[in-house]
């Protein structure tokens, strides 16, 4: 069985890369700040750090990537709103 704080810190190199890629994607106009992928990068990639912070007792970053899950979280139920066909 693989331990514990292996698979956090797994969650955590691969929440740093789903950010980081997220970042250099817009920066590169491969991708555009308000696409569903964006904030779904973003979102996982915070989900997926906070938990690492979170086991290792970093605070800070807890906090940072819970508003950043927020945002995303937002951001996402934004775009979901926008294609959805107006009722009525």
């Amino acid at each position: 069985m693989i331990p514990v704080e292996t698979l956090v810190d797994a969650a955590g190199w691969i929440g740093a890369v789903a950010l980081l890629s997220a970042y250099a994607l817009v920066s590169n106009r491969r991708l555009a700040g308000d696409s569903i992928r964006f904030q779904s990068l973003n979102v996982l990639g915070s989900v997926l750090l906070a938990l690492n912070s979170g086991y290792h007792g970093a605070m800070p970053s807890v906090v940072v990537n819970s508003v950043w899950i927020l945002i995303g979280a937002v951001a996402l139920i934004r775009a979901r709103r926008a294609r959805l066909p107006a009722a009525g």
